[in-house]
Formats: C-alpha cells, sequence, structure tokens
C-alpha cells in the first residue's frame, strides 16, 4: 500500500518542533543580559512570523472547508474543538486570518517577516474594514500601507486610535465625512445601549452595573475626580485619629472614585432634581429625639432602609434631607427643611474666617469642606456662622461617629480622640 506523501510544510512544522525541543534542553547559565534581550526580542519576532504562517493555514483551511472531515459547524469551531481555543477566540482568529489572506497583501507580507504582532494584525483589519465596502480601491490600499508603517513604531494600543483616523491622513476631505458618520453611529448605538442595574446583597452595600455613553462616562469621570483627586494629592485620611495615617495617594483609584460616588450623591441637592409624582427626590430621615443628642436608636429612610444614629447626625447637619425627629411616644417634635442649612453667605464667611478644615493636623482647603454645626440644633442651637465651621469630608463624619470624642482646642481647632 502507497503512503501519501506528506506536504513539505508538515516537514516545517516538525522542524519548529525539534529546533523548539532542543533549545528548552539548553542551560541558560552562561547567557549574559545582552544577549538575553536580542534573544527575547528575535524569540518574539519568531513568534510573530509562527503565528502569521498559522493564519496563512487558517485561511486556506476556511477555504478547504477543514470542518467537513469531522461535521462540525465551521471552521472556527472545529479550530476551537481542536486547539481547545475558545470559540469566540477561533471566530475572531478565523475571520482576521481570511480578511489578511485575502483582502491585505501588505499585511500579510508585514506579519510573515515579523514586522507585525499577530494583535496589531488584527487592529489593521478592524479599522479597514471599518472604512466600509464603498471606498476608493487605492484609498484603501494606501490606508493599508500607512497602518502597516505604523505598526513598525506603535504598540497595538496607539495603533487602535491612530486606525481610527487613518482616512484624515491619506484622505482628508473623506476623513471629515467618514468620521462625522462613525460618530453618529457610534452616538446613537451607545443611547441604545444605556442601562443602570442595581441590587441589595442585604448587609448594607448595593452593587450596581451601568453602561453610558462615552461623552457621559467621561463627565461623570471629571466630577469624581474633582471629588476624589484633592484627597488623593493633598489629605492624610486618618484612621481612628492614628498619626500614622495612610495617604490618600496609597489608595487604589478603585477606591477614591467609590468614594467620590458617594460623596457626589450626597452633595447633590432637591432643588436639582425634578419632581417625582408631585413630591422631590429629598429622602427623609425618621428618628428619635435621643438619636440626634447622642443616643443609639437607629434611624429610618423613607425608603425603608435603616441606618446608624451616628450616619443620622452626620446627615441632619448637613445633607440635603429633611430630618423628621420623634419625642418618646413617636409623635412629630419638629419636621426640619433644608433652609435649616448653612447659607451660601454663612459659608462663604466661614471660608473666610476658618481657611479651611478646623480639625487640627488638616489641611483640607475651604473649598473641600462641608458646613458643621458645633451645636446641634436638636438642642437649641442654630445655624450661624458663630456657631459653625468648616470640616473636611472625613472628619465631617468624625465629628458625628459616636466612637470619638471632641475636644475644642484653644486655637479653636477640634481634636478628634477614639473612645476607649
Amino acid at each position: 500500500m502507497t503512503e501519501t506523501a506528506l506536504h513539505p510544510l508538515a516537514g516545517v512544522v516538525a522542524r519548529v518542533h525539534g529546533d523548539l525541543d532542543d533549545g528548552f534542553e539548553l542551560g541558560l547559565l552562561t547567557l549574559g543580559p545582552a544577549e538575553t534581550g536580542a534573544a527575547l526580542v528575535d524569540l518574539e519576532r519568531a513568534a510573530h512570523r509562527l503565528a502569521a504562517l498559522q493564519s496563512k493555514l487558517l485561511a486556506h483551511a476556511a477555504a478547504a472547508r477543514v470542518e467537513d472531515e469531522t461535521g462540525a459547524a465551521s471552521t472556527a469551531v472545529w479550530f476551537a474543538t481542536a486547539t481547545r481555543t475558545t470559540r469566540a477566540e477561533a471566530h475572531r482568529r478565523v475571520r482576521t486570518a481570511v480578511a489578511t489572506q485575502e483582502q491585505y497583501d501588505a499585511l500579510a507580507a508585514a506579519g510573515a517577516s515579523g514586522a507585525v504582532s499577530p494583535v496589531q494584525v488584527e487592529v489593521v483589519v478592524r479599522a479597514l474594514d471599518d472604512l466600509g465596502d464603498d471606498l476608493d480601491v487605492d484609498v484603501r490600499t494606501e490606508a493599508e500601507r500607512t497602518l502597516v508603517g505604523f505598526a513598525r513604531q506603535h504598540d497595538a494600543k496607539a495603533l487602535r486610535v491612530l486606525g481610527r483616523r487613518i482616512l484624515d491622513v491619506v484622505a482628508p476631505a473623506v476623513g471629515e465625512a467618514r468620521e462625522a458618520e462613525l460618530l453618529a453611529r457610534e452616538e446613537r448605538e451607545a443611547a441604545a445601549k444605556v442601562r443602570l442595574t442595581m441590587r441589595e446583597d442585604g448587609h448594607g452595600c448595593v452593587h450596581g452595573k451601568f453602561t453610558m455613553p462615552e461623552m457621559h462616562g467621561a463627565m461623570f469621570a471629571k466630577m469624581l475626580d474633582a471629588i476624589a483627586s484633592p484627597r488623593r494629592d493633598h489629605l492624610r485620611e486618618e484612621e481612628g485619629g492614628a498619626e500614622d495615617a495612610e495617604p490618600a495617594a496609597a489608595r487604589p483609584a478603585w477606591e477614591r472614585r467609590g468614594q467620590a460616588f458617594v460623596e457626589l450623591i450626597e452633595r447633590m441637592r432637591d432643588a436639582d432634581l425634578p419632581d417625582a409624582a408631585g413630591a422631590g427626590a429629598t429622602v427623609v430621615v425618621t428618628m428619635q429625639v435621643d438619636t440626634l443628642t447622642g443616643g443609639l436608636a437607629a434611624a429610618s429612610l423613607d425608603t425603608g432602609h435603616r441606618i446608624s444614629p451616628g450616619e443620622a447626625r452626620r446627615l441632619a447637619c448637613g445633607a440635603d434631607l429633611v430630618p423628621a425627629v420623634l419625642g418618646t411616644k413617636s409623635e412629630v417634635l419638629d419636621l426640619g427643611r433644608a433652609a435649616r442649612f448653612h447659607t451660601k453667605p454663612q459659608r462663604i464667611a466661614m471660608l473666610l474666617r476658618d481657611q479651611g478644615c478646623t480639625a487640627e493636623g488638616c489641611d483640607a482647603p475651604p473649598h473641600w469642606c462641608e458646613a458643621h454645626h458645633d451645636d446641634p440644633w436638636s438642642r437649641g442651637g442654630r445655624t450661624s456662622v458663630e456657631r459653625g465651621r468648616l470640616l473636611c469630608w472625613r472628619h465631617h463624619r468624625v465629628a458625628h461617629d459616636p466612637t470619638y470624642l471632641t475636644e475644642t482646642l484653644g486655637t479653636g481647632k477640634l481634636r478628634f480622640t477614639r473612645r476607649n
């Protein structure tokens, strides 16, 4: 029986495996730093070339319908099964391979030489495909050639940005109209994808997920950074009043932005929001009068949630909410209004007087601070400049935390000490 002769490519693959086996057997103790670096760079180029060869073979597999041998649904499904690659990855690689080998000769040649990586090839293919099928052939060819040149100097991330504006380079007149069309389409699609979901975990936290247009995402990020950046760059946030507090810059960005998001919600005023069913969006906090004077009874929100007494006292002092104070028999003793808060002129006066946070050792400037009542209005205090002061966000929380003692120093500053 005559054996079928193997294609020469099979011999190439076998030799590659043999050379790799030899490489793994070699010791590296005598390989110096310079040689190590050179070998790594050259090996990366070889990996690019192997990927390009595989891409060529994948395109051939699609044309030859290799999946017919096993009854698979497509070349990508066959490849995913045969190589334990995810189907999503397999479909992407097959699409890129077919497009590269059938449409983009310059890109295929650059891949075969190892000048561009598989990721860069995919970026270029996507950028060229996004140009549309009605683009002039000469313009598309010039765009391909230019992007291949860019790929020799830029990584995949930068290349992706350049790919979106490639027509501005090779055909400016066409590029302006194309960009306007692309942006308009993306904005329509983004508007249709807007989502916000929230769920409570039953342990005091709400988890959420959102999708928003890029412009609104940038606006949201600037809002958060306006609140988070000062603490990151200038403040040392104290843990229990300790002098060795970790600087805000040491906190991860996701934590700083999360805290800024919470503060942004608290800063939002009822007047800035539309009425809901004839009533404003202000939250009503119901509490016993003892809670305001240092008691330990929890407070209730009109949403059905419960909050700690310390949090209730802090919110009643400065947040835009309505505190409904109940007596010992649960009669309503006072229904506060947002007008009880310090007015803008009062805040300006305190800003000029205090020049920042009045907590001992804190250097937060005045525009990062909140107005605090020295005498809670539940004890007969007034919303005045004389008995008010500026405290930064963190120290305002500490001032209403029952686990801390507050002492007014001769300098007018407040000193916080954790209770034993």
